[in-house]
């Protein structure tokens, strides 16, 4: 049987964006981002649950992500899950997953007037709503939009 590994999630930035090398000169940028579900309890109290999700984003879309993006902006990111695992210096086994970013979506607005990444797109935010700018790595641009012959009802 063969398995499916992807993940897409919508959050904001809890830091700034971690740039850095490899030897061989490939860009790694590293970034956390912050989830958000609300819902109700029995009671009727609306309570707030936050997931801390740690991002890893390889390459030229590491680069731009790193150029754009700061503490909370809010991004739309695309990839798959990762486990890490490592032993510390005391022997205690630790283990942790990451989201190995694959495309990325600049959403809302930005601050300063900062030109929108991707592809070299720029757009004064004083016109219109906010400006989306979209990064695809590695050559995947994702499924095709539906029709709406695709469309069940």
């Amino acid at each position: 049987m063969s398995s499916y590994n992807r993940i897409v999630l919508v959050g904001n930035l809890t830091r700034d964006p971690q740039l850095s090398y490899t030897a061989s000169n490939t860009a790694i940028c590293k970034f956390s981002l912050a989830t958000n579900r609300k819902w109700r309890d029995k009671e009727g109290n609306e309570r707030d649950d936050t997931c801390f999700i740690d991002c890893t984003l390889f390459g030229r879309g590491g680069e731009t992500f790193n150029q754009y993006m700061g503490k909370g902006r809010q991004v739309l990111v695309e990839g798959r899950l990762s486990l890490n695992q490592w032993t510390t210096p005391e022997g205690d086994k630790r283990s942790k997953h990451e989201v190995l970013v694959e495309n990325f979506t600049f959403l809302g607005g930005g601050g300063g007037g900062q030109a929108q990444g991707g592809g070299g797109e720029s757009r004064n935010e004083s016109r219109g709503p906010a400006p989306v700018a979209s990064g695809a790595v590695g050559g995947f641009d994702g499924p095709p939009a539906p029709t709406d012959e695709d469309i069940p009802f």
